[in-house]
C-alpha cells in the first residue's frame, strides 16, 4: 500500500520553513517540509491546504506544484506530492508542539531530512 502525502515547501525571503518529525513518529528525528496524508477521496492540493492549516496555523493563498516523488522505504512506500507555497496568511508555528525553523535555501544541507526528501532540498539548491 502506497502512502500518499502532500507537503509544503513554504517560502519567504529565500527562506524555506522546516519541522523536526517527533522521534516516534517514522523517519522520527529528521527535519521535514511541513504537510500530512492525503485522505482516501482529497486532492493532493485540498490536503495541503488542510495539514498546513492544523500543523503550522497558516492559510494558503498561492501554492503550486513543485515535484512527485515516490520512494519506497524498506517498511513502507510513499507518493509525496510537493508544493512551493509563496503566499499565506497568518505565522507558521509549530502548532502541535514540534520545533520549527526558518532556513535560508543554502544552509538546508546542514539539516537531515528523510531520504525521500533528498531530491527536493537539491532541487531547491539548483533553482
Amino acid at each position: 500500500m502506497v502512502i500518499r502525502v502532500a507537503a509544503g515547501i513554504i517560502m519567504r525571503d529565500e527562506q524555506v520553513f522546516i519541522a523536526l518529525r517527533s522521534q516516534d513518529k517514522h523517519q522520527g528525528g529528521c527535519w521535514e517540509f511541513p504537510g500530512g496524508k492525503v485522505e482516501l477521496d482529497e486532492e493532493p492540493r485540498a490536503a495541503l491546504v488542510r495539514e498546513l492549516e492544523e500543523e503550522c496555523g497558516i492559510q494558503v493563498n498561492v501554492s503550486s506544484p513543485f515535484q512527485l516523488i515516490r520512494h519506497d522505504y524498506s517498511d513502507k512506500s510513499v507518493e509525496l506530492h510537493f508544493f512551493k507555497v509563496t503566499d499565506f496568511d497568518g505565522e507558521p508555528h509549530g502548532k502541535e508542539g514540534q520545533e520549527v525553523a526558518w532556513v535560508s535555501l543554502k544552509d538546508l544541507t546542514s539539516y537531515t531530512f528523510p531520504e525521500a526528501n533528498v531530491p527536493i532540498v537539491k532541487a531547491l539548491l539548483a533553482a
